[in-house]
Protein backbone atom coordinates (compact mmCIF):
# COMPACT_ATOMS: atom_id res chain seq x y z
CA UNK A 1 0.00 0.00 0.00
CA UNK A 2 1.19 3.52 -0.87
CA UNK A 3 0.85 6.13 1.73
CA UNK A 4 1.83 9.61 0.45
CA UNK A 5 4.92 11.33 2.49
CA UNK A 6 3.41 14.86 3.75
CA UNK A 7 4.27 17.71 5.57
CA UNK A 8 1.14 16.53 7.67
CA UNK A 9 2.93 13.55 9.24
CA UNK A 10 5.31 15.77 11.57
CA UNK A 11 2.23 17.69 13.27
CA UNK A 12 -0.05 14.69 12.79
CA UNK A 13 2.37 12.54 15.21
CA UNK A 14 3.36 15.84 17.35
CA UNK A 15 -0.72 15.82 18.69
CA UNK A 16 -1.15 12.44 18.63
CA UNK A 17 1.47 11.62 21.00
CA UNK A 18 2.38 14.71 22.30
CA UNK A 19 -0.78 17.18 22.17
CA UNK A 20 -0.64 18.78 25.57
CA UNK A 21 3.66 19.08 25.82
CA UNK A 22 4.85 22.87 25.03
CA UNK A 23 5.54 22.90 21.17
CA UNK A 24 6.74 26.54 21.33
CA UNK A 25 7.72 29.57 23.25
CA UNK A 26 7.67 33.02 21.12
CA UNK A 27 10.01 35.46 21.16
CA UNK A 28 9.32 37.79 24.28
CA UNK A 29 10.71 40.70 22.66
CA UNK A 30 8.58 40.36 19.40
CA UNK A 31 5.94 43.30 19.02
CA UNK A 32 3.08 40.97 18.72
CA UNK A 33 3.76 37.67 20.41
CA UNK A 34 1.83 34.70 21.56
CA UNK A 35 2.23 32.74 24.42
CA UNK A 36 3.45 29.61 24.47
CA UNK A 37 1.33 26.86 22.26
CA UNK A 38 1.19 23.31 23.04
CA UNK A 39 0.93 20.79 19.41
CA UNK A 40 -3.04 20.81 19.97
CA UNK A 41 -3.16 24.20 19.76
CA UNK A 42 -0.55 24.99 16.81
CA UNK A 43 -2.57 22.60 15.00
CA UNK A 44 -5.77 24.19 15.74
CA UNK A 45 -4.04 27.49 14.53
CA UNK A 46 -2.88 25.74 11.70
CA UNK A 47 -6.56 24.75 10.68
CA UNK A 48 -7.98 27.86 11.02
CA UNK A 49 -5.50 29.77 8.98
CA UNK A 50 -6.48 26.70 6.21
CA UNK A 51 -9.99 27.61 6.54
CA UNK A 52 -9.35 31.35 5.83
CA UNK A 53 -7.37 30.47 2.98
CA UNK A 54 -10.31 28.12 1.79
CA UNK A 55 -12.90 31.43 2.69
CA UNK A 56 -10.67 34.03 0.70
CA UNK A 57 -11.35 30.85 -2.62
CA UNK A 58 -7.41 29.88 -2.74
CA UNK A 59 -7.41 26.47 -4.36
CA UNK A 60 -4.99 23.42 -4.27
CA UNK A 61 -1.97 24.57 -5.42
CA UNK A 62 -2.57 28.23 -4.70
CA UNK A 63 1.21 30.44 -3.29
CA UNK A 64 1.02 32.53 0.28
CA UNK A 65 3.94 34.52 0.63
CA UNK A 66 4.78 35.32 4.29
CA UNK A 67 7.61 37.81 5.10
CA UNK A 68 8.31 37.91 8.68
CA UNK A 69 11.03 37.68 11.37
CA UNK A 70 11.23 33.99 13.34
CA UNK A 71 7.58 34.05 15.13
CA UNK A 72 5.49 31.23 16.23
CA UNK A 73 2.97 32.78 13.74
CA UNK A 74 5.39 31.80 10.87
CA UNK A 75 6.68 27.91 12.14
CA UNK A 76 2.56 27.56 12.31
CA UNK A 77 2.17 29.00 8.65
CA UNK A 78 4.36 25.88 7.69
CA UNK A 79 1.05 23.72 8.59
CA UNK A 80 -1.70 25.44 7.69
CA UNK A 81 -0.25 26.60 4.42
CA UNK A 82 1.59 23.58 2.94
CA UNK A 83 -0.29 21.57 4.87
CA UNK A 84 -3.40 21.80 3.36
CA UNK A 85 -2.32 21.46 -0.22
CA UNK A 86 -1.32 24.94 -0.58
CA UNK A 87 1.75 26.10 -0.97
CA UNK A 88 3.85 28.38 1.18
CA UNK A 89 6.65 30.99 -0.25
CA UNK A 90 8.83 32.64 2.70
CA UNK A 91 10.39 35.48 1.74
CA UNK A 92 13.64 37.02 3.07
CA UNK A 93 12.33 39.74 5.74
CA UNK A 94 16.06 41.53 4.89
CA UNK A 95 15.02 42.12 1.34
CA UNK A 96 13.79 45.52 -0.19
CA UNK A 97 10.36 46.12 -1.17
CA UNK A 98 11.17 46.11 -4.90
CA UNK A 99 12.95 42.80 -4.57
CA UNK A 100 9.97 41.56 -2.16
CA UNK A 101 7.56 42.40 -4.69
CA UNK A 102 9.52 40.70 -7.61
CA UNK A 103 8.79 37.08 -5.31
CA UNK A 104 5.26 37.67 -4.57
CA UNK A 105 4.66 38.72 -8.05
CA UNK A 106 7.16 35.80 -9.58
CA UNK A 107 5.85 33.20 -7.44
CA UNK A 108 2.05 34.44 -8.13
CA UNK A 109 0.94 34.57 -4.74
CA UNK A 110 -2.29 35.60 -3.87
CA UNK A 111 -2.03 36.45 -0.13
CA UNK A 112 0.21 37.87 1.80
CA UNK A 113 1.09 37.48 5.87
CA UNK A 114 3.52 39.95 6.94
CA UNK A 115 5.16 40.77 10.12
CA UNK A 116 3.97 44.49 11.48
CA UNK A 117 6.81 45.60 11.44
CA UNK A 118 7.55 44.92 7.62
CA UNK A 119 4.08 46.49 6.95
CA UNK A 120 5.28 49.87 5.10
CA UNK A 121 7.58 47.38 2.62
CA UNK A 122 3.94 44.71 2.10
CA UNK A 123 1.88 48.30 1.29
CA UNK A 124 4.78 49.06 -1.65
CA UNK A 125 4.51 45.17 -2.74
CA UNK A 126 0.48 45.44 -3.49
CA UNK A 127 -0.63 41.69 -2.89
CA UNK A 128 -4.06 40.65 -3.90
CA UNK A 129 -5.06 40.00 0.01
CA UNK A 130 -2.64 40.90 2.53
CA UNK A 131 -3.18 40.11 6.66
CA UNK A 132 -0.62 41.92 9.31
CA UNK A 133 0.34 39.58 12.09
CA UNK A 134 -1.56 40.81 15.26
CA UNK A 135 -3.69 43.33 13.20
CA UNK A 136 -5.68 40.67 11.49
CA UNK A 137 -5.34 37.71 13.57
CA UNK A 138 -9.03 36.86 14.19
CA UNK A 139 -9.11 36.30 10.18
CA UNK A 140 -6.69 33.99 9.94
CA UNK A 141 -6.30 32.15 13.67
CA UNK A 142 -9.72 32.01 15.44
CA UNK A 143 -11.95 29.91 12.90
CA UNK A 144 -13.44 26.78 14.77
CA UNK A 145 -15.10 25.20 10.85
CA UNK A 146 -12.91 22.79 9.65
CA UNK A 147 -10.70 23.36 6.56
CA UNK A 148 -11.22 21.88 3.58
CA UNK A 149 -9.59 18.40 3.66
CA UNK A 150 -6.59 17.27 1.52
CA UNK A 151 -5.94 14.21 0.29
CA UNK A 152 -2.03 14.64 0.17
CA UNK A 153 0.22 13.93 -3.08
CA UNK A 154 3.97 13.85 -2.06
CA UNK A 155 5.01 14.90 -5.42
CA UNK A 156 3.27 17.97 -4.81
CA UNK A 157 5.32 21.67 -3.99
CA UNK A 158 5.13 22.57 -0.90
CA UNK A 159 7.31 25.53 -0.75
CA UNK A 160 8.94 27.57 -3.15
CA UNK A 161 12.25 29.44 -1.95
CA UNK A 162 13.68 32.22 -3.30
CA UNK A 163 17.57 31.96 -3.86
CA UNK A 164 20.18 34.37 -5.01
CA UNK A 165 22.02 32.78 -7.92
CA UNK A 166 24.53 33.54 -10.65
CA UNK A 167 21.95 36.02 -12.21
CA UNK A 168 20.22 39.27 -11.01
CA UNK A 169 17.00 37.77 -10.24
CA UNK A 170 16.69 35.02 -7.41
CA UNK A 171 15.17 31.74 -8.74
CA UNK A 172 12.06 30.20 -7.11
CA UNK A 173 13.44 26.77 -5.88
CA UNK A 174 10.43 23.99 -5.88
CA UNK A 175 10.66 21.73 -3.36
CA UNK A 176 7.69 18.93 -2.58
CA UNK A 177 6.59 17.49 0.32
CA UNK A 178 8.86 14.14 -0.08
CA UNK A 179 11.74 16.70 -0.96
CA UNK A 180 11.23 18.31 2.74
CA UNK A 181 10.03 15.03 4.51
CA UNK A 182 12.85 13.36 3.76
CA UNK A 183 15.21 16.04 4.06
CA UNK A 184 13.85 16.28 7.51
CA UNK A 185 13.89 13.02 8.89
CA UNK A 186 17.54 12.31 7.30
CA UNK A 187 18.53 15.29 8.77
CA UNK A 188 17.05 14.62 11.86
CA UNK A 189 17.98 11.17 12.55
CA UNK A 190 21.84 12.12 11.73
CA UNK A 191 21.12 14.65 14.46
CA UNK A 192 20.06 12.28 17.24
CA UNK A 193 16.90 14.73 17.71
CA UNK A 194 15.08 13.07 20.77
CA UNK A 195 11.43 14.13 21.99
CA UNK A 196 13.40 15.67 25.07
CA UNK A 197 15.34 18.17 22.18
CA UNK A 198 14.88 22.01 22.72
CA UNK A 199 15.39 23.66 19.55
CA UNK A 200 16.71 27.76 19.29
CA UNK A 201 16.06 29.47 16.18
CA UNK A 202 18.79 31.33 15.54
CA UNK A 203 18.66 30.46 11.92
CA UNK A 204 15.97 32.20 10.18
CA UNK A 205 13.01 30.20 9.02
CA UNK A 206 12.83 31.27 5.88
CA UNK A 207 15.75 30.16 4.92
CA UNK A 208 15.45 26.34 3.02
CA UNK A 209 12.25 26.32 5.86
CA UNK A 210 14.74 26.46 8.57
CA UNK A 211 16.68 23.77 7.12
CA UNK A 212 13.87 21.64 7.89
CA UNK A 213 13.64 21.72 11.51
CA UNK A 214 10.12 23.26 12.06
CA UNK A 215 9.61 19.58 10.37
CA UNK A 216 12.12 17.31 12.32
CA UNK A 217 11.69 19.15 15.74
CA UNK A 218 7.41 18.93 15.98
CA UNK A 219 7.55 15.64 14.90
CA UNK A 220 9.76 14.09 17.74
CA UNK A 221 7.82 16.04 20.02
CA UNK A 222 10.51 18.44 20.89
CA UNK A 223 10.35 22.52 21.59
CA UNK A 224 10.67 25.19 19.46
CA UNK A 225 12.49 28.53 21.18
CA UNK A 226 11.80 31.20 18.78
CA UNK A 227 14.78 33.87 18.12
CA UNK A 228 13.63 36.98 16.08
CA UNK A 229 16.59 39.18 16.32
CA UNK A 230 20.47 37.67 16.61
CA UNK A 231 21.90 38.34 19.42
CA UNK A 232 25.13 36.79 20.80
CA UNK A 233 24.16 37.59 24.78
CA UNK A 234 20.46 36.90 24.01
CA UNK A 235 21.14 33.83 22.32
CA UNK A 236 23.27 32.67 25.82
CA UNK A 237 20.33 33.74 27.89
CA UNK A 238 17.54 31.83 25.64
CA UNK A 239 20.12 28.49 26.38
CA UNK A 240 20.32 29.26 29.94
CA UNK A 241 16.41 29.95 30.31
CA UNK A 242 15.08 26.80 28.33
CA UNK A 243 17.68 24.55 28.77
CA UNK A 244 18.29 24.84 24.65
CA UNK A 245 19.97 21.47 23.30
CA UNK A 246 20.01 22.56 19.85
CA UNK A 247 20.53 24.85 16.94
CA UNK A 248 21.47 25.75 13.69
CA UNK A 249 23.44 29.14 12.48
CA UNK A 250 25.72 30.52 10.49
CA UNK A 251 29.37 31.25 11.56
CA UNK A 252 28.70 35.06 12.06
CA UNK A 253 26.50 34.32 14.15
CA UNK A 254 28.76 32.05 16.35
CA UNK A 255 31.60 34.47 16.11
CA UNK A 256 28.44 36.87 17.63
CA UNK A 257 28.26 34.21 20.41
CA UNK A 258 32.16 33.93 21.34
CA UNK A 259 31.86 37.68 21.83
CA UNK A 260 29.09 37.86 23.96
CA UNK A 261 30.67 35.09 26.35
CA UNK A 262 33.39 36.98 27.05
CA UNK A 263 31.44 39.08 29.24
CA UNK A 264 29.45 36.51 30.35
CA UNK A 265 29.37 35.88 34.85
CA UNK A 266 29.61 32.41 35.45
CA UNK A 267 29.50 28.99 33.80
CA UNK A 268 28.79 28.90 29.96
CA UNK A 269 25.01 28.08 29.39
CA UNK A 270 25.04 24.30 27.88
CA UNK A 271 28.25 23.59 28.26
CA UNK A 272 28.49 19.43 27.24
CA UNK A 273 24.82 19.62 26.15
CA UNK A 274 24.42 21.67 23.31
CA UNK A 275 24.87 21.08 19.52
CA UNK A 276 25.38 23.57 17.13
CA UNK A 277 24.90 23.16 13.49
CA UNK A 278 26.88 25.45 11.10
CA UNK A 279 26.51 26.28 7.44
CA UNK A 280 27.05 28.69 4.70
CA UNK A 281 30.40 28.39 4.51
CA UNK A 282 33.37 26.92 6.06
CA UNK A 283 34.18 28.23 9.30
CA UNK A 284 37.65 28.89 10.07
CA UNK A 285 39.51 26.37 12.40
CA UNK A 286 40.28 28.53 14.95
CA UNK A 287 36.24 29.58 15.30
CA UNK A 288 35.85 26.02 15.43
CA UNK A 289 38.31 25.37 18.38
CA UNK A 290 36.88 28.25 19.74
CA UNK A 291 33.22 27.08 20.09
CA UNK A 292 34.61 23.31 21.66
CA UNK A 293 36.60 24.91 23.92
CA UNK A 294 35.14 28.46 25.26
CA UNK A 295 31.80 27.35 24.73
CA UNK A 296 32.21 23.77 25.94
CA UNK A 297 29.39 23.22 22.97
CA UNK A 298 29.63 20.06 20.13
CA UNK A 299 30.01 21.26 16.77
CA UNK A 300 28.90 20.17 13.46
CA UNK A 301 28.89 21.31 10.38
CA UNK A 302 26.79 20.18 7.19
CA UNK A 303 26.85 20.96 3.35
CA UNK A 304 23.80 21.53 1.26
CA UNK A 305 21.92 24.33 -0.66
CA UNK A 306 18.11 25.40 -0.80
CA UNK A 307 18.06 23.40 -4.03
CA UNK A 308 18.54 20.33 -1.81
CA UNK A 309 16.21 20.71 1.05
CA UNK A 310 19.31 21.30 2.13
CA UNK A 311 21.09 18.50 4.18
CA UNK A 312 23.39 16.26 1.70
CA UNK A 313 26.94 16.10 4.26
CA UNK A 314 28.09 15.86 7.90
CA UNK A 315 31.13 16.87 9.19
CA UNK A 316 30.84 15.35 13.16
CA UNK A 317 32.91 14.22 15.61
CA UNK A 318 34.23 10.65 15.11
CA UNK A 319 35.82 7.95 17.49
CA UNK A 320 38.90 7.54 15.55
CA UNK A 321 39.63 11.37 16.06
CA UNK A 322 40.03 11.34 19.43
CA UNK A 323 43.68 10.55 20.36
CA UNK A 324 44.39 13.49 18.01
CA UNK A 325 44.99 16.96 19.02
CA UNK A 326 42.30 19.48 19.46
CA UNK A 327 43.56 21.35 16.20
CA UNK A 328 43.61 18.55 13.83
CA UNK A 329 40.21 17.61 14.71
CA UNK A 330 38.82 21.07 14.34
CA UNK A 331 40.71 20.86 10.78
CA UNK A 332 38.64 17.81 9.97
CA UNK A 333 35.81 19.25 11.31
CA UNK A 334 36.11 21.89 8.85
CA UNK A 335 35.40 19.88 5.99
CA UNK A 336 31.88 19.47 4.43
CA UNK A 337 31.61 15.77 5.93
CA UNK A 338 30.53 13.19 4.65
CA UNK A 339 27.49 12.04 2.67
CA UNK A 340 24.01 11.46 4.43
CA UNK A 341 22.20 8.09 3.71
CA UNK A 342 20.69 8.66 0.76
CA UNK A 343 22.97 10.99 -1.08
CA UNK A 344 25.53 10.45 -3.43
CA UNK A 345 28.38 13.04 -4.18
CA UNK A 346 30.56 12.85 -7.41
CA UNK A 347 33.21 15.42 -8.62
CA UNK A 348 33.27 16.39 -12.37
CA UNK A 349 36.26 16.70 -14.66
CA UNK A 350 36.09 20.56 -13.99
CA UNK A 351 35.64 19.94 -9.81
CA UNK A 352 32.35 21.16 -9.75
CA UNK A 353 30.45 19.26 -6.65
CA UNK A 354 27.52 17.11 -8.25
CA UNK A 355 24.95 15.08 -5.97
CA UNK A 356 22.03 13.05 -6.44
CA UNK A 357 19.29 12.34 -3.47
CA UNK A 358 15.74 12.47 -3.05
CA UNK A 359 15.32 15.49 -1.48
CA UNK A 360 17.38 17.44 -4.53
CA UNK A 361 14.66 19.74 -5.71
CA UNK A 362 11.71 19.66 -8.49
CA UNK A 363 12.57 22.57 -10.42
CA UNK A 364 13.19 26.19 -10.91
CA UNK A 365 9.96 27.30 -10.79
CA UNK A 366 8.56 29.17 -14.39
CA UNK A 367 12.20 28.83 -15.49
CA UNK A 368 12.54 25.36 -17.36
CA UNK A 369 16.05 26.22 -19.33
CA UNK A 370 17.33 26.56 -15.66
CA UNK A 371 16.22 23.49 -14.17
CA UNK A 372 17.49 21.65 -17.61
CA UNK A 373 20.86 22.62 -16.92
CA UNK A 374 20.99 22.66 -13.02
CA UNK A 375 19.88 18.76 -13.26
CA UNK A 376 21.82 17.79 -16.39
CA UNK A 377 22.93 14.04 -16.37
CA UNK A 378 20.02 13.41 -13.73
CA UNK A 379 22.11 14.69 -11.03
CA UNK A 380 22.02 18.82 -9.46
CA UNK A 381 24.98 20.57 -10.46
CA UNK A 382 26.00 22.55 -7.32
CA UNK A 383 28.59 24.96 -9.16
CA UNK A 384 30.64 24.47 -6.03
CA UNK A 385 33.76 23.13 -7.09
CA UNK A 386 35.63 20.90 -4.69
CA UNK A 387 36.92 17.39 -3.37
CA UNK A 388 36.10 13.96 -2.59
CA UNK A 389 38.57 11.59 -0.63
CA UNK A 390 38.37 9.35 2.74
CA UNK A 391 34.53 9.28 2.42
CA UNK A 392 34.36 12.95 3.06
CA UNK A 393 33.38 16.38 0.78
CA UNK A 394 36.03 19.30 1.00
CA UNK A 395 34.37 22.65 -0.57
CA UNK A 396 37.58 24.21 -1.92
CA UNK A 397 35.75 27.15 -4.38
CA UNK A 398 32.34 28.26 -5.82
CA UNK A 399 32.06 27.94 -9.08
CA UNK A 400 29.09 30.40 -8.99
CA UNK A 401 29.63 33.46 -8.47
CA UNK A 402 27.90 33.60 -5.31
CA UNK A 403 29.26 35.66 -2.08
CA UNK A 404 28.24 33.82 1.47
CA UNK A 405 28.18 36.49 4.15
CA UNK A 406 27.06 35.71 7.56
CA UNK A 407 24.91 32.77 5.71
CA UNK A 408 23.06 34.49 3.41
CA UNK A 409 23.96 34.42 -0.29
CA UNK A 410 24.59 37.24 -2.43
CA UNK A 411 24.76 37.38 -6.32
CA UNK A 412 27.47 39.45 -7.31
CA UNK A 413 26.10 40.24 -10.67
CA UNK A 414 22.97 42.03 -8.55
CA UNK A 415 25.28 44.25 -6.94
CA UNK A 416 27.50 45.03 -9.78
CA UNK A 417 24.20 45.95 -11.90
CA UNK A 418 23.28 48.73 -8.76
CA UNK A 419 26.82 49.74 -8.96
CA UNK A 420 26.85 50.16 -13.06
CA UNK A 421 23.66 52.24 -12.27
CA UNK A 422 26.21 55.01 -10.90
CA UNK A 423 26.91 57.66 -13.28
CA UNK A 424 30.75 57.68 -11.95
CA UNK A 425 30.77 54.13 -12.57
CA UNK A 426 32.54 52.60 -15.48
CA UNK A 427 33.08 49.01 -13.98
CA UNK A 428 32.25 47.22 -11.57
CA UNK A 429 33.65 43.62 -10.38
CA UNK A 430 32.07 41.78 -6.92
CA UNK A 431 33.95 39.60 -4.63
CA UNK A 432 33.63 38.19 -1.68
CA UNK A 433 36.66 38.28 0.70
CA UNK A 434 38.07 36.51 3.90
CA UNK A 435 36.32 38.29 6.94
CA UNK A 436 36.58 36.52 10.64
CA UNK A 437 32.93 37.62 11.32
CA UNK A 438 30.79 37.81 8.38
CA UNK A 439 32.92 34.97 6.76
CA UNK A 440 33.14 37.18 3.32
CA UNK A 441 32.67 40.37 3.39
CA UNK A 442 31.12 41.84 0.29
CA UNK A 443 33.98 43.90 -1.79
CA UNK A 444 33.49 45.88 -4.90
CA UNK A 445 36.32 46.77 -7.09
CA UNK A 446 35.52 49.27 -9.29
CA UNK A 447 37.09 51.54 -12.15
CA UNK A 448 35.71 55.04 -12.36
CA UNK A 449 35.15 57.77 -14.53
CA UNK A 450 34.72 60.60 -12.24
CA UNK A 451 35.86 61.52 -8.76
CA UNK A 452 33.38 59.24 -6.47
CA UNK A 453 34.26 58.34 -3.30
CA UNK A 454 33.77 55.25 -1.20
CA UNK A 455 31.20 56.00 1.26
CA UNK A 456 28.66 57.76 -1.70
CA UNK A 457 29.17 54.16 -3.49
CA UNK A 458 28.02 52.72 -0.93
CA UNK A 459 25.13 54.79 0.42
CA UNK A 460 24.03 54.33 -3.70
CA UNK A 461 23.80 50.49 -3.27
CA UNK A 462 22.33 50.52 0.46
CA UNK A 463 19.14 52.70 -1.51
CA UNK A 464 18.32 49.50 -3.67
CA UNK A 465 19.35 46.63 -2.05
CA UNK A 466 19.30 45.07 1.06
CA UNK A 467 21.37 45.24 3.66
CA UNK A 468 23.64 42.44 4.01
CA UNK A 469 24.37 42.64 -0.06
CA UNK A 470 25.44 46.30 0.16
CA UNK A 471 29.32 45.89 -0.26
CA UNK A 472 31.32 46.68 2.97
CA UNK A 473 34.31 47.90 0.50
CA UNK A 474 35.05 49.43 -2.64
CA UNK A 475 38.57 48.97 -3.98
CA UNK A 476 39.00 51.74 -6.81
CA UNK A 477 41.34 50.32 -9.68
CA UNK A 478 42.48 51.37 -13.01
CA UNK A 479 41.20 48.23 -14.41
CA UNK A 480 39.74 45.06 -14.01
CA UNK A 481 41.19 41.61 -15.23
CA UNK A 482 39.50 40.49 -18.39
CA UNK A 483 39.54 37.45 -20.82
CA UNK A 484 39.76 37.95 -24.43
CA UNK A 485 36.45 38.12 -25.15
CA UNK A 486 35.72 40.41 -22.41
CA UNK A 487 34.37 38.19 -19.26
CA UNK A 488 35.57 39.26 -15.93
CA UNK A 489 38.30 36.97 -14.37
CA UNK A 490 37.48 36.97 -10.70
CA UNK A 491 39.57 34.66 -9.88
CA UNK A 492 42.41 36.77 -10.92
CA UNK A 493 40.96 39.39 -8.58
CA UNK A 494 40.11 37.25 -5.68
CA UNK A 495 43.93 36.32 -6.25
CA UNK A 496 45.54 39.44 -3.86
CA UNK A 497 42.70 38.37 -0.91
CA UNK A 498 42.73 35.24 -0.63
CA UNK A 499 46.46 33.62 -2.14
CA UNK A 500 47.47 32.61 1.24
CA UNK A 501 44.31 30.22 2.13
CA UNK A 502 44.51 27.10 0.88
CA UNK A 503 40.53 27.26 0.24
CA UNK A 504 38.32 29.97 -1.89
CA UNK A 505 35.83 30.14 0.39
CA UNK A 506 35.98 31.36 4.27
Amino acid sequence: MFYPLTINDFIDRAVTVFPDRTAVHDDPLAPVGWEPLTYRQVAERARSLAASLDALGLPVGARVAVLSQNSSRLLTSFYGVSGFGRVLVPVNFRLTAAEVRYIVEHSGAEVLLVDPSLRDVAEQVGCRHTFVFGEDDEQLWTRTDAPRPWDGDESATATINYTSGTTARPKGVQLTHRNLWLNAVTFGWHLGVAESEVYLHTLPMFHANGWGMPYAITGFGGTHVVLRQVDGAEILRRVAEHGVTLMCAAPAVLSAVLEAARGWEGEIPGRQRVRVVVAGAPPPTRLIERIRNDLGWEFIQIYGLTETSPFLTMSRMREEWRPLPGEEQARLLGRAGAPAIGVRVAIAGDGEVLVASNHNLEAYWQNPEETERAQEGGVFHTGDGGSFADGCLTIKDRKKDVIVTGGENVSSIEVEDVLASHPAVAEAAVIGIPDEKWGELVTALVVTTADVSEEELIAHCRARLAGYKTPKRIDFRAELARTATGKLQKFKLRQDFWSDRDRQVN
